[in-house]
Parts: C-alpha cells; sequence; structure tokens
C-alpha cells in the first residue's frame, strides 16, 4: 500500500490518507497517484476486501 492507513473499530473501517503525498503520473500520464492500495487487499481481521486509489488531474 502507498499512504493509506485502515483501522477496524467495531463494523467501522477508517481510511486515513495523506493528500499532500504524490507517487508520480499513472501509468497513463493524466493523473498523479496520491495513495493506492495497489490493488484488492483484505481488510484486517475481516472477511471484506477492499480497492482503493486516489488521485488528482495532471
Amino acid at each position: 500500500m502507498k499512504n493509506v492507513e485502515m483501522a477496524v473499530q467495531g463494523n467501522i473501517l477508517t481510511i486515513k490518507v495523506d493528500l499532500t503525498k504524490e507517487f508520480g503520473p499513472s501509468s497513463s500520464g493524466k493523473t498523479i497517484i496520491i495513495a493506492s492500495t495497489e490493488g484488492n487487499i483484505s481488510i484486517p481481521d475481516r472477511n471484506e476486501k477492499i480497492g482503493l486509489n486516489v488521485y488528482r488531474k495532471k
């Protein structure tokens, strides 16, 4: 994961992303990647999965 923090309290998933960070351009070059789970991943101690991408236009 890049710039993604997850925490589960009871049945609530909280996701933290620092919107000031950048990880360079996307593969198409049209956007700047801010955060990514880099595919679908399991939520800690749960059966659910998450896939997250945060980006901005270049």
